[in-house]
């Protein structure tokens, strides 16, 4: 028995779309990013919500709006979770991903910030882009699995069967597919509005796929 959950991450931003750093940075979704949200809620049509959460940033409550929209659920409105916030980037939010990869890697002379994680893993990622922010406000991998972890155990705490969507973003849901042992998937992006399925119980977490546009055959 387990708790059924169903990361989406939200549709394309315009700061997406420039290749700039955003984490708890904002900007509108594009028509592309609309559109990735409206498909993502005729894919996942097949599951019955139980609950829909999303980060409280507006991307992804706007994504999670869009997504239910058109869905056949019953569920209008996600409930905010402030827990699934993307990582806070701190100096470098709004910065291009290639300037920001430079500038953290230092001596390695990496070139982009896919290179940094394929390098690094994403949790040493984190502490470094930490470690490099000189106005100190950039979470670090502890930090960032502190605000991360009680989300995931309110999740857990559910009725057995639930099923459960949560809209988040890209370096968080590829965080948790990290830690969880989806071998290789640091080097993955999910793309904007992909579903990646988690199975919860109480003491365990299994990925069951990752950064897929339509739900896999059973």
């Amino acid at each position: 028995m387990a708790v059924n959950v169903y990361l989406v991450r939200h549709g394309q931003t315009f700061l997406n779309k420039y290749h700039r750093m955003q984490g708890w940075s904002d900007t509108p979704l594009t028509e592309k990013g609309k559109q990735d949200a409206a498909r993502a809620g005729q894919a996942l049509a097949p599951v019955d919500f139980d609950y829909a959460f999303a980060s409280d940033l507006k991307r992804t409550m706007d994504t999670a709006r869009i997504l239910l929209a058109n869905h056949p659920t019953k569920i209008k409105e996600p409930t905010p979770a402030p827990a699934f916030r993307e990582e806070f980037f701190g100096y470098f939010e709004g910065l291009s991903s290639l300037s920001t990869a430079v500038f953290v890697s230092g001596n390695d002379n990496l070139s982009s910030f896919e290179e940094l994680i394929d390098t690094y893993g994403a949790e040493a990622t984190r502490d470094k882009i930490a470690a490099a922010d000189t106005s100190h406000d950039a979470e670090d991998d502890a930090t960032f699995w502190a605000r991360l972890t009680p989300g995931l155990d309110q999740l857990r705490a559910l009725p057995d069967n639930s099923n459960v969507l949560v809209v988040s973003h890209g370096m968080t849901i590829r965080s948790i597919g990290s830690k969880y042992g989806l071998k290789g998937v640091h080097t993955a992006q999910p793309q904007n509005g992909s579903i990646t399925k988690l199975s919860l119980t109480p003491t365990d977490t299994t990925i069951d796929f990752y950064s897929q546009l339509t739900l896999p055959e059973e």
